[in-house]
C-alpha cells in the first residue's frame, strides 16, 4: 500500500520509534507532520527524510505537557492542511524502576503528563483535522504496561499509570467516534527491537517465533490496520512477550 494520499501527524518522531515510523512512512509517500519536545530533533528527522528525496515533511516543537504547545503545534499543523488523515500517538515519557520511591514528584508528573494528558490533549485538538478527511484514523502507541494484570515490565508505576489512562482513552474513543468514521487503533506492544530504519540492520534483524517483536513489525501493523476498509475497525493489536 502507498500512502501518497495521506497526510499523517506523528509526536515525539524525534528519536527512536517515531523517527522509525516518519521514515517508513515518508518512504512510502505520505506527507509527513512530526513533532518533538526540541525543535532541533524534529528538524533533524525531517532533513534525514529530505535527504532521502522526500520534501512533504514538516518539523514541529510541542511539549505534550504543555496544553498551550499542543494547541500550537495543532494550529501550527493547520496552516499547513485542511485535513489529517492518520495522527499517530506516539508520545510517552518512559520511566525506569519498579520501586515507587525512585522517582520524583517531578518525574512522576511528567511521566503521566506526557504520555496521559498529552494523548487527550493532541487527540483533541487534532480531531478537527480529523473529521475534514475522509479516511481518519488515531493510532496511539500504548504499551503492554497498559494491559490489566501486565507485571512484566521494570517500569516505574507511574509509567503504568500513564499507560493504563492511555488505554481508557483510546477504549472510549474508539466507541464514541466511531459514529463519525473515526477508528481508534491502539498497539500494546512489550519492550521491542528498534533498529535505525536507515542501516542494514533494519533488513538483516531476525523476525522468527524465538526473536522478541521488532519495530519492523510494529510498523506493518499500522499499514494493515490502515489499510482495512472502512467497516473494518480493528481496535487493538496486543502481543506474545518473548
Amino acid at each position: 500500500m502507498r500512502w501518497d494520499n495521506h497526510r499523517v501527524v506523528i509526536t515525539a518522531a524525534g528519536r527512536d520509534f517515531g523517527r522509525t515510523l516518519a521514515i517508513r512512512l515518508a518512504d512510502l509517500g505520505a506527507e509527513i507532520f512530526l513533532s518533538a519536545r526540541e525543535l532541533a530533533a524534529a528538524q533533524r528527522v525531517r532533513d534525514e527524510i529530505r535527504n532521502r528525496g522526500h520534501q512533504r515533511v514538516h518539523a514541529f516543537a510541542c511539549d505534550l505537557t504543555d496544553p498551550s504547545s499542543v494547541r500550537d503545534f495543532a494550529s501550527s499543523v493547520a496552516e499547513h492542511t485542511d485535513r489529517v488523515d492518520v495522527l499517530i500517538n506516539n508520545g510517552s515519557r518512559y520511566l525506569a524502576g519498579p520501586d515507587l520511591l525512585s522517582a520524583t514528584d517531578a518525574d512522576i508528573v511528567d511521566t503521566i503528563a506526557s504520555g496521559a494528558t498529552g494523548t487527550v490533549l493532541t487527540t483533541k485538538s487534532f480531531l478537527p483535522l480529523l473529521r475534514n478527511s475522509e479516511m481518519p484514523d488515531v493510532v496511539t502507541m500504548v504499551s503492554a504496561c497498559g494491559t490489566p494484570g501486565h507485571h512484566r515490565s521494570d517500569a516505574h508505576d507511574a509509567f503504568y499509570a500513564a499507560k493504563s489512562a492511555q488505554a481508557g482513552f483510546a477504549e472510549i474513543l474508539s466507541k464514541r467516534l466511531r459514529p463519525q468514521g473515526v477508528r481508534v487503533i491502539s498497539l500494546y506492544p512489550p519492550d521491542f527491537d528498534n533498529a535505525d530504519p536507515l542501516s542494514e540492520e533494519w533488513k538483516t534483524t531476525s523476525r522468527e517465533a524465538k526473536d522478541a517483536l521488532t519495530a519492523h513489525s510494529l510498523v506493518e501493523c499500522i499499514l494493515f490496520a490502515v489499510a482495512q476498509p472502512r467497516d473494518c475497525f480493528i481496535k487493538a493489536f496486543h502481543f506474545e512477550q518473548v
